[in-house]
């Protein structure tokens, strides 16, 4: 039974209702992906275009001759991937309220993997909220005056 996910942009403009049938997910590596996220890889679900309903229409990126990518305009964020001529796309895992739901189960695009980026395991860990100087930074960012 599939459960509706919802998810969208940093700023909100573009929104989205997802029907996720499954918590599989995967990762791509391909140089495509690579450039147009500025990362070295990028978490993508896959889904029915049918089972997605944007609520503010994203923009659409031509990334290649048989490629596009929704987006947001106003804050750049990534949301997906199609082929036009697919009932399927990606939506970036990223992009859901809660993408702690999936799981990565394959890797696409091998041929651009950069390992040293794949186990990260054993690496120095430091949460966000208990790193002073970007607690200071909000702190500061969002204080209000008491006049």
């Amino acid at each position: 039974m599939a459960e509706r996910m919802t998810g969208g942009c940093a700023c909100g403009r573009v929104r989205y209702t997802a029907a996720v049938a499954d918590r599989d997910a995967y990762l791509c590596h391909c140089r495509m992906c690579q450039r147009a996220t500025g990362s070295v890889s990028i978490a993508f679900k896959n889904l029915r275009r049918a089972d997605v309903e944007w609520e503010g229409e994203p923009d659409w990126y031509e990334s290649s001759p048989i490629a596009r990518r929704p987006y947001c305009r106003d804050c750049g964020t990534s949301l997906g991937f199609a082929y036009p001529d697919s009932d399927k796309m990606d939506l970036t895992v990223a992009s859901f309220d809660d993408p702690s739901r999936f799981r990565p189960v394959s890797h696409f695009g091998a041929e651009s993997i950069h390992r040293a980026w794949i186990d990260t395991a054993g690496l120095p860990e430091t949460r966000s909220d208990e790193y002073q100087p970007l607690v200071d930074r909000w702190t500061k960012a969002t204080a209000t005056s008491a006049d």
